[in-house]
């Protein structure tokens, strides 16, 4: 492990088990009071932000002097108990509890400020923009929102995206999941972690569909034009086809309806060091040198 880092683990009791999460401290004072809150996508964990040796965007921050808190969803990473076939929580317990509980955890840590940054990659940042259009109070508490290849619908058409989406996860996965009960994405080698039952058919409708709670009706498109947003920005990849594409990414801004939001496409053409795709914007290990700077300093100037 990278010396310079210092890292812990953290629990929260939670139903029947505890969330897990990875505190990345600040290696320098700078004044950047306001702790920063990351959320992981679907068939993922909170390790797409930072890895054991020092790497990754909550490294990178923590070096920049922010305290940066990455959690795992229930049944994902460190979180207890894993996801198994009779694991019933799906995302509507992640934007109505584990956001929240997460949320006010850091707080309670950080008794001098009143604000958590909020930051997520792909599905994250639906799920995280859901909990703030339907809690007002995250509203006021929440002070920035920034995402990496965030989208709530996939209206691009390709070959690709037939094979990834309409194939895969719209038709194979429902049939895998209802004979082992979850989705074995570490096994099967298509993700860093396992999807539950819930999370992956609600998922699909979502994409599909309307922006409504399964488990209330809520209807999370209709609260969004009402919604007091914070400071937004959204980052693509130019080579992000599918799970991130540009257009579907800059769909769900309008969606949305976001007033103070910054969109970035990543790409050499706009000066960049790559084109890149949706996990490179994160994983990559010259986004050191590229797009982490910008966004270090975009957090300073809050």
């Amino acid at each position: 492990m990278n010396t310079d880092i210092q890292q812990d683990s953290l629990f929260i009791p939670y139903r029947d088990g505890r969330l897990h999460i990875r505190h990345i401290a600040p290696t320098t004072a700078n004044g950047a009071n306001i702790p920063i809150l990351m959320l992981h996508g679907a068939m993922s964990n909170g390790r797409v932000f930072y890895s054991d040796s020092g790497r990754g965007l909550a490294c990178f921050l923590a070096r920049a002097g922010f305290d940066v808190y990455v959690m795992d969803t229930a049944g994902r990473g460190l979180s207890e108990p894993k996801i198994h076939r009779d694991f019933a929580l799906g995302q509507g317990e992640v934007i109505r509890e584990q956001l929240p509980l997460v949320h006010q955890f850091i707080l309670q840590r950080h008794p001098l400020v009143s604000q958590v940054h909020w930051c997520a990659h792909s599905w994250g940042g639906v799920l995280m923009a859901s909990s703030l259009t339907r809690f007002s109070q995250l509203q006021h508490s929440v002070a920035s929102l920034l995402t990496f290849g965030s989208k709530r619908t996939i209206k691009v058409r390709s070959f690709r995206k037939w094979l990834m989406v309409d194939f895969f996860w719209n038709r194979l996965a429902p049939f895998l999941v209802s004979r082992q009960g979850y989705l074995d994405a570490h096994r099967l080698r298509v993700g860093m972690d396992n999807e539950s039952r819930a999370s992956l058919l609600q998922t699909i409708d979502w994409v599909r569909g309307d922006w409504v709670d399964h488990d209330d009706e809520f209807d999370y498109g209709h609260a969004a034009t009402n919604t007091q947003w914070p400071i937004s920005w959204f980052i693509a990849g130019k080579n992000d086809r599918v799970l991130g594409n540009p257009s579907d990414v800059r769909d769900m801004i309008a969606e949305c309806g976001i007033g103070k939001v910054k969109y970035t496409l990543l790409s050499k053409e706009q000066g960049n060091l790559f084109d890149y795709d949706h996990a490179g914007m994160l994983t990559n290990k010259q986004a050191e040198q590229d797009h982490f700077v910008a966004i270090k300093n975009w957090y300073l100037a809050l």
